[in-house]
């Protein structure tokens, strides 16, 4: 082998080294390009705060506190019926000449009804009159003697007895005149009586006679009603009694009157109960101005037996017993807030109680049961709060 070979076979032996160096330097290049970015974010994360979490509520999870009486009712049903009310009957026989008014037909006091025959009351009254006439006529010349028997007997031409029997006889004629004077009286009511008036204002409820009917005295000629004035006779059962007092208000509906309200008032109650029932009748005076109640309908509501004046009110529902004590759970600032309340009256039909201490007007308090929303988590209050459903309903915490 000569010197100008090992050049050559040097290069040979360093070709295969390089040659792997370089796969090398090229995959080490790859692998810094490919290998995944996020592995130094723990670090990063740690660096940044974490989000406070912030509770969304829904409108039905929320309300306003509202400021306004409450009241507690007790419901009742019955029956409307006509405080006056009238059946006119006959005060004399004889046959009805006229009886022109119907049912339903209006009247007003003082109206004739009907009229019965006046001939033999006319008699009547004539016979009367010429009795009283005679009467009249015997007292003068009785009173005339009286006075002749007391100038004779001043001049003693008759004695004391003559004079006592024509006095008596004055006394009795004077009696006469009295007795005929009432018998023609009661001729002239038996008269007017053959004119039938109606008593007073109302309705005609029912016409028992027809012209040409021949009427007897006690017999029924008309019923009339008053509308002007309505009692609602309401049972109650005895344990609700103690809760019913005089002058209480009571508001209740009619069947065909839709979107209308009446009222009324406790006029007295019952002192015994109902037959064959654990119940006593309460009767509240219903005003009727325009008539639009008649009597015998039926109609529905309730007594208002406590009223408060106008303080805060809350659902119960909202509502929680912490340590003893009634507390809700207020919005105040964004956050929940354990309030203790004071409450008062409360109507669980409603499922409103009022507070008397704690809450204010206008201030938001939470009605649902949310496991996730403690006392002072962040809230976000919806656009509109309302009680009217009070379903719990949480959204996901926002990011």
């Amino acid at each position: 082998m000569t010197t100008d070979a090992l050049p050559i076979i040097s290069r040979r032996r360093w070709r295969k080294p390089a040659i792997a160096i370089a796969a090398l330097i090229v995959a080490g290049g790859a692998y810094t390009v490919l290998r995944p970015q996020s592995a130094p974010a723990p670090a990063a994360a740690a660096s940044q705060p974490a989000k406070p979490v912030v509770y969304e509520l829904a409108a039905t999870d929320v309300v306003a506190v509202a400021e306004k009486p409450l009241a507690v009712q007790l419901p009742l049903s019955g029956s409307l019926v006509p405080v006056s009310q009238a059946t006119v009957k006959s005060k004399v026989s004889g046959v009805v000449q006229e009886s022109g008014l119907r049912e339903g037909m209006p009247v007003s006091a003082g109206q004739v009804l009907a009229r019965i025959d006046q001939a033999d009351p006319r008699a009547r009254m004539t016979q009367q009159q010429a009795m009283l006439d005679e009467a009249q006529a015997r007292l003068a010349m009785a009173q005339k003697n009286e006075n002749n028997s007391r100038a004779l007997l001043a001049q003693k031409y008759i004695s004391q007895t003559a004079y006592d029997t024509n006095a008596n006889a004055v006394d009795l004629a004077r009696a006469s005149v009295k007795a005929a004077s009432a018998q023609l009286e009661l001729a002239r009511i038996a008269l007017a009586d053959s004119v039938i008036r109606a008593p007073m204002d109302g309705i005609v409820s029912k016409r028992h006679v027809q012209a040409g009917e021949k009427v007897a005295p006690d017999m029924p000629v008309y019923t009339i009603v008053s509308l002007a004035e309505l009692t609602l006779e309401a049972q109650v059962p005895t344990s609700d009694i103690p809760r019913i007092k005089v002058g209480q208000d009571v508001a209740f509906r009619v069947d065909g009157f839709t979107g209308r309200a009446f009222a009324g008032k406790v006029a007295r109650v019952n002192p015994t109960t109902e037959a064959g029932s654990r119940a006593m009748l309460v009767y509240i005076t219903v005003p009727n101005a325009d008539g639009a109640l008649r009597g015998g309908m039926f109609a529905k509501g309730s007594i208002v037996t406590e009223r408060t004046a106008a303080l805060p009110q809350v659902p119960v529902a909202a509502v929680h017993e912490q340590n003893g004590h009634a507390t809700v759970y207020k919005i105040s600032n964004g956050k929940v807030v354990a309030q203790p309340v004071t409450l008062g009256l409360r109507n669980e039909d409603e499922g409103m109680a009022a507070v008397t201490e704690g809450l204010a007007h206008g201030e938001h308090v939470i009605v649902s049961k949310l496991d996730a929303v403690k006392p002072g988590a962040s809230v976000k209050l919806p656009a509109l709060t309302t009680a009217q459903d009070n379903k719990p309903a949480v959204k996901p915490p926002q990011g």
